[in-house]
């Protein structure tokens, strides 16, 4: 199982962490997302930094068990704000797709770190 913890872990991490790297440099297409759903834009980057410091802890959770959950329970929250705001804006389904399978993503790094050990 942790082996699985790694790997899930890991990807969640650096798919997190590319997407605050979107974030942090201005990505058109994510600034025109976030200013769709309605993000205001100083707000851009707390929620990059609020990915980095998922990532990290995801990252540190492969030794400290608390401290990964803690991280995939935020960063599955995370997630699951950026649905609820593509909902809100009244998005389809394949615009808000990816943040959906990150949050379940997320959850399952969840599970995985509180069964593995």
């Amino acid at each position: 199982m942790t082996i699985v913890l790694i790997i899930l872990a890991s990807l969640l991490g650096a798919v997190a962490v590319a997407s605050a790297l979107g974030k942090l440099t201005k990505k058109p297409d994510i600034m025109a997302s976030m200013e769709h759903v309605g993000v205001k834009p100083d707000m851009i980057p707390v929620l990059a930094l609020l990915e980095i410091f998922g990532a990290i802890g995801l990252f540190a959770g492969i030794w400290s068990q608390p401290l990964g959950v803690a991280a995939a329970i935020g960063l599955m929250l995370y997630f699951d704000g950026a649905v609820f705001f593509h909902l809100r804006a009244k998005d389809k389904v394949k615009d808000f797709a990816p943040a959906m399978v990150l949050g379940w993503l997320s959850l399952a790094v969840a599970i995985v770190e509180i069964t593995a050990r």
